[in-house]
């Protein structure tokens, strides 16, 4: 997770945006730099790597100045290297940037077209040439930025800073955290109230499409409709020992909304845009002879790596075999030579799943790790390592670190689906877009949490909820099912929607809920088959589906929650986003400790 510090203040600034900057180094990172004004014209320091590379730069050449940004960058668009690190340069203009600039390559043409030409690789920078012609176009900075705001699409947190404007900062925030400090007679912008803590502790949070202008004085807030706004100054106690909540309820809420901007992270990463190349780690195998994929993973990691399964095998024509990480070991599982064990672990710590990963090791098998944590054991005994950059996760019950190993997931299937040649480039290049525009349609989503407070008021009432789903989104059924189970203590059950004649069917009653995960795929009218089933026994329909299935289903459903159009691999990403907000939403009802359910922990050490 990218961080960004801005300053207006009567001092010299540079060595507080570095101090600011190492309160945010728990995010990760792999590149930084600094920009301030002296005298009105932009001076800069970037480094690769740590914060301590930096500090020697700009300890061998001071900046001077009292306005400036600094930026922790986790490469996305372009390689970690110094020329990629932020902020960038273009014209009068300085920026630094979290997230993704969807139409980047749509406005990098046009700039092209005019004769301007980016010197890195990344998206940042053509927003910032972009804002720079506006300005020699004659636009005001005002004007420019609400221009910028209405034309630049995508999950972004944005901060600019224009020479000779040295009582002037402007920023905008579109799925992506960024929050206001007011001081006396000093202003600060930052990706969280960590990073101002020792500046202010009087903070306001920009709200989703908000753009804003910051002066010595205070901050002007505009809506994405251009009108002003004012946004609640709340007092933080956000220390060097916290990682904040911001402006939300609790950690599980926080990371809920952080999604957009990690998976973004994630699966750019691994994956170029401008030229639909996927970059992994060196393998010891070659994906295209591979005999035998196995993935091994506990809990929530576990229903991933079932979604995984699905993909592996549909995409790539890879067999895989899926078990939970307690149970691998005792069974003696099959083994080929030349076979693949993937590992999937949010902490990297997990001790069953690490025994599981050294009995593959003795049976001869290539180790590969998806984990959030690079540093942990798992990944440490692992012959490659592909990373999930979720950031730190406070919430016991997992959130974003799930939907972070689904977009890797993916992204790695189709790799070796290309390296096989067992799909159609055309089928594989969709599936990267929909992974593409996924962030800003969770953006989307997660502007609309309140829909679904009513639903969740009714859930908290019951004894039993099943969950069903086929296909894809079977997995997510029981991902459901399992996250009401940890935050709200109300019995769950996630099924593939097949087997209710089997067993389940016996379970519904008047007035039971059936939450159905049924996006417009391939498997949908059998789920319809299901609802009705459902319907004629007396259970109430919770619908999850896009605006064709809703069309279809929705009279037989009680609530329906309608989602955005995608891409049927992708769905299962974004099908998560609305059972993770009806399992909160009924906890915060049911006053449960949503962060910190009773009896569990966030990484199981014993087996």
């Amino acid at each position: 997770m990218c961080g960004i510090i801005g300053m207006i203040a009567n001092r010299p600034v540079a060595e507080h945006i570095v101090d600011a900057l190492k309160r945010l180094e728990y995010r990760g990172y792999d590149s930084a730099g600094v920009a301030t004004l002296d005298g009105g014209a932009a001076e800069r320091r970037r480094a690769e790597g740590k914060l301590f590379n930096l500090e020697k730069d700009i300890d061998a050449n001071p900046l001077g100045g009292s306005i400036g940004i600094g930026h922790t960058r986790w490469a996305t668009h372009g390689a970690p290297t110094a020329n990629n690190a932020h902020p960038h340069r273009a014209g009068r203009v300085s920026i630094v940037h979290n997230g993704i600039i969807e139409n980047f390559q749509e406005l990098a043409a046009e700039l092209s077209a005019s004769g301007i030409v980016p010197e890195s690789e990344t998206d940042t920078e053509i927003v910032g040439l972009y804002f720079n012609k506006l300005l020699e176009d004659g636009l005001s900075p005002e004007a420019a930025m609400a221009k910028v705001a209405e034309r630049v699409t995508g999950a972004y947190a944005l901060v600019l800073m224009i020479d000779g404007e040295e009582d002037l900062l402007l920023c905008a925030r579109r799925a992506s955290p960024l929050a206001i400090g007011y001081g006396e007679g000093e202003m600060y912008i930052g990706s969280d109230a960590l990073a101002l803590a020792p500046f202010t502790r009087k903070i306001a949070y920009l709200e989703d499409g908000d753009w804003a202008l910051i002066r010595r004085a205070g901050a002007e807030i505009r809506d994405e409709t251009g009108r002003k706004v004012e946004r609640p100054v709340k007092l933080t106690e956000a220390t060097g020992a916290l990682i904040g909540k911001g402006n939300y309820r609790h950690f599980m809420e926080k990371e809920i909304h952080e999604q957009p901007e990690v998976m973004g992270y994630t699966l750019f990463h691994y994956y170029r845009s401008t030229d639909r190349s996927i970059a992994l780690p060196d393998l010891p195998f070659d994906p295209a002879t591979l005999p035998k994929l196995t993935i091994v993973a506990a809990g929530t990691s576990f229903y991933a790596g079932m979604v995984a399964k699905y993909w592996f095998e549909s995409l790539a024509r890879i067999p895989v075999e899926i078990d939970i990480a307690s149970e691998f070991r005792y069974r003696n599982p099959v083994m080929p030579e030349g076979g693949a064990a993937l590992f999937i672990s949010q902490s990297g710590e997990s001790l069953d799943t690490l025994m599981a990963l050294r009995h593959a090791r003795e049976g001869g098998q290539h180790i590969v790790a998806l984990v959030n944590q690079p540093e942990s054991t798992i990944a440490r005994e692992s012959d490659v390592v592909l990373e999930t950059l979720a950031g730190p996760e406070i919430c016991v019950a997992s959130t974003k670190a799930f939907t972070t190993q689904l977009v890797a997931l993916l992204t790695v299937a189709v790799d070796f689906a290309r390296r096989r040649g067992a799909a159609p480039a055309e089928q594989l290049d969709a599936v990267m877009d929909g992974l593409v525009h996924l962030p800003a349609q969770i953006g989307e989503v997660l502007k609309e949490t309140e829909r679904y407070l009513p639903v969740s008021h009714e859930i908290s009432k019951v004894r039993d909820v099943l969950y069903l789903g086929r296909g894809l989104s079977f997995p997510i059924a029981m991902e459901g099912a399992l996250k009401l189970k940890e935050l709200s203590y109300i019995h769950a059950e996630g099924y593939a929607a097949g087997e209710m004649k089997h067993g389940p069917i016996a379970l519904l009653e008047e007035g039971v809920p059936v939450i159905m995960v049924a996006p417009m795929d391939p498997w949908f009218e059998k789920v319809a088959s299901n609802a009705m089933e459902v319907r004629a026994r007396g259970g109430r329909v919770i619908l999850l589906s896009d605006r064709s299935g809703i069309d279809r289903l929705g009279d037989l459903a009680s609530w329906s929650f309608e989602l955005p159009e995608c891409d049927p691999m992708v769905a299962p990403i974004l099908y998560t986003i609305p059972v993770q907000l009806l399992s909160y939403f009924t906890a915060a009802e049911k006053g449960t400790d949503i962060d910190q359910p009773r009896n569990l922990a966030k990484s199981v050490t014993v087996e």
